[in-house]
């Protein structure tokens, strides 16, 4: 199969994370290939860029779920389309994605450093770290702006010091 019989058109991604206890699910989806021969498509990913260990054949779906993602890692996917004989395209430009769900908190060793706190964003999303020190009574010590990428974001809390002990949580948008 020669690349000009059979295109993929960009890998025009769309991204709707779901969020789950376990891991985490995302849903690509991407336009079809102008080709008239494409039996169906090929997605693969990992956890290094241009290197894809795992593959999900979509059938001639142009959208696939790929399942069970680790919070706080980078994905990278790229597709390809197929004939019937299986013959595949070059892969598409590749995307990524850092998927959501992990929260680390860390203070320095010296008593009083600022506690910091970092966590992956999805975009089109606010956040917004509240802290309590009663776990009833909850105010919100920092808020992000809409976020429009998929990136880490870090609030450190500079009045970490003047608390005894002192709670947090992360709230979305």
């Amino acid at each position: 199969m020669t690349q000009r019989n059979l295109i993929l058109l960009a890998f025009c991604l769309s991204v709707a994370w779901v969020g789950k206890t376990s891991g985490q699910s995302l849903e690509l989806e991407w336009n079809p290939s102008v080709s008239t021969n494409v039996a169906g498509y090929d997605v693969f990913y990992g956890t290094n860029s241009g290197v894809y260990p795992y593959e999900i054949d979509a059938g001639n779906s142009t959208s696939a779920v790929i399942t069970n993602l680790i919070p706080g890692m980078t994905y990278y996917f790229a597709a390809t389309a197929y004939d019937a004989s299986g013959d595949q395209s070059p892969f598409s430009p590749e995307i990524s994605f850092l998927v959501p769900g992990a929260f680390i908190m860390t203070s320095g060793l010296i008593p009083g450093t600022p506690v910091t706190m970092q966590f992956p964003v999805v975009p089109g999303h606010s956040y917004a770290v509240q802290a309590t020190t009663d776990l009833q009574n909850w105010l919100s010590i920092w808020t992000s702006d809409v976020t429009v990428s998929n990136v880490w974001m870090q609030f450190t809390d500079p009045d970490a010091a003047s608390y005894a002990s002192r709670f947090y949580r992360l709230v979305t948008y």
